[in-house]
Formats: structure tokens, sequence, C-alpha cells
């Protein structure tokens, strides 16, 4: 089983991430992380999906993407030439004797601590998914209340950037 992260970018319109995701949902693709957001150009969005293929090929759902009307255009990023992150908020049960435990545990993995209760402590941590999972792992003795996860976003590594200042979608009504 292999693992695809492709960033696409789209135009930001109504209805394109349903038509983008069902597409992958009908040729029965495990969609593993969806995330959605805005880009540098003021009417273009970037959707970073990362999908788990077993014995399909990936490249033809990357073919029929490419053919909706609304993405300008998609890169497949691998492991190794991208930056990739995702977000976590992870409630955790705190006591007077186990805070400052669960705060040095934040302080290893280089999180934050957003929000402090008499019985809980809300960290934030963002990283890659190995990360993540080994401050879950940390912290499941103290007795994990809550978790909430981004999907993964990704940039490709050094100057070069899949977009540029002429990208610009494409007037399709004239």
């Amino acid at each position: 089983m292999s693992r695809h992260t492709l960033s696409v970018l789209v135009e930001d319109k109504p209805g394109v991430l349903a038509r983008v995701s069902s597409l992958f949902s009908r040729r029965g693709f495990n969609i593993e992380s969806l995330a959605v957001g805005p880009t540098e150009e003021p009417e273009v969005s970037r959707i970073t999906i990362v999908v788990t293929v077993e014995s399909l090929p990936l490249e033809q759902v990357t073919k029929q993407l490419n053919k909706l009307i609304n993405v300008l255009k998609i890169v497949e990023l691998d492991d190794d030439s991208a930056v990739q992150r995702q977000i976590m908020l992870v409630k955790v049960k705190a006591d007077s004797h186990s805070r400052s435990q669960i705060l040095e545990v934040a302080q290893l993995f280089r999180a934050k601590i957003v929000d402090v209760a008499l019985d809980a402590v809300t960290i934030e941590a963002t990283g890659k998914n190995d990360k993540l999972a080994a401050l879950l792992r940390t912290l499941e003795p103290y007795g994990i209340k809550e978790i909430v996860q981004s999907g993964l976003v990704a940039l490709s590594r050094g100057g070069r950037a899949i977009t540029d200042r002429s990208l610009r979608p494409v007037d399709r009504t004239a």
C-alpha cells in the first residue's frame, strides 16, 4: 500500500471540493487526509489530499482531476522534497500532581499550552504524523480527554513554487 500527497490548485468556487473528493471516492480511493485553504492568489485555493493506494493507479484519478473545469494544477509531493505539517489539539487530564509533568512533556515536543483548567490542559502541537503520534503515546498515561487533528498541509521545499503570479482562474463565461 502506498501513500501519495497531492497538492491541487483550484478556483475558489462553491462545489469544487465536493467534485474533487467525489472523484476519489467513486474510484474506491481512501482519502487519509484532506485540507483546503486560500493561497497567495485571491481566487485560488489549495487542496492538499493524502490518499492511500493499494493496487489502483493514482494516474487515472489525476488525469480525471485535470479534466475538472475548476482544477488549475496538480502536483504530487513526495516526503523528501516537501515540508509537511499537521496541527493537533489534545485535551489531557491534569490534576495538581500531574500538571508539571504534562507541561514538561509539552516542552519536550515543542508544543504549546493553549488552555488551562482545574482538571485539564489543552496542548497545541504541530509537526509530522510520527511526532504527533509520539506525543500522544507520551500523554496517554495521564488520560487523554479529547483530540482534534487537522489534515496535512504541504509545500515543496526550496524556492520553487507550483504557483506563479500569472496563475489566474480562467474566465469560462466569455
